[in-house]
């Protein structure tokens, strides 16, 4: 693992590339305190949840269009009542023409309705669990949620943390190519040591700048590339 580049050059060289700290301001994304996060229920997680395992290889506004029809087929995503379907029914849904048929992920929502459900049992809710998890090692809610839960692994369990506010860096195509390019992580980003590396480089440059991992992250991709103003 080489040296870490200071993430004052990091943020300099964002700044100039977008035109100005303001506008890299702008473009920062947002986060949610602990305690505004442990207020979600379980069907709102489970809903984003499951959004982001459908949105994972496929076209987001899509998605997006179909979501109220998810909402009214799956029961607004209470768990419980998620997991009263009957295989005839969850077949139903995964071949209706006004969702989206897939059948594995549309198998997904109800095995990570058990997973949401058991969590939920063993923490008090499932946002509590989230809510509380430290960031300096957001990488074990990662894999947690890829094991525990279905579809989850990649970039999709991350991007279920960032679309509920939960501070966490994202492995984009950008931020692994600088991670790579600066020999910053010197193994695969899927297996363990690639991953603890990453994380291990993030709280530093979390130390140094006083910014969250989701800013740090938007910084290093808005630096590299084709991020240009």
């Amino acid at each position: 693992m080489a040296k870490l580049e200071k993430f004052a050059d990091i943020l300099s060289r964002a700044c100039e590339r977008k035109g100005g700290l303001a506008i890299v301001e702008a473009l920062l994304p947002d986060t949610l305190s602990s305690n505004e996060i442990a207020q979600y229920s379980d069907a709102e997680l489970l809903s984003a949840m499951s959004k982001r395992v459908f949105q994972s290889g496929f076209v987001w506004r899509v998605v997006e269009n179909k979501w109220p029809a998810y909402e009214k087929a799956f029961f607004d995503f209470e768990p419980q009542k998620v997991l009263m379907l009957s295989p005839e029914q969850i077949q139903q849904r995964a071949t209706d023409a006004t969702l989206i048929r897939h059948q594995k992920k549309t198998q997904a929502i109800i095995d990570n309705a058990y997973m949401v459900q058991a969590l939920s049992a063993k923490h008090g809710s499932f946002a509590e669990l989230i809510a509380h998890w430290p960031t300096d090692d957001i990488i074990s809610l990662w894999q947690l949620l890829k094991k525990q839960g279905t579809r989850l692994g990649g970039n999709t369990g991350p991007y279920f943390l960032r679309s509920i506010g939960k501070d966490t860096f994202l492995l984009s195509n950008d931020v692994q190519g600088y991670l790579k390019a600066k020999k910053v992580v010197d193994a695969g980003f899927s297996s363990q040591t690639g991953l603890k590396q990453t994380q291990v480089a993030f709280n530093a440059w979390q130390q140094e700048s006083g910014l969250n991992l989701a800013e740090i992250s938007r910084i290093i991709s808005l630096g590299v590339g084709d991020n240009h103003l």
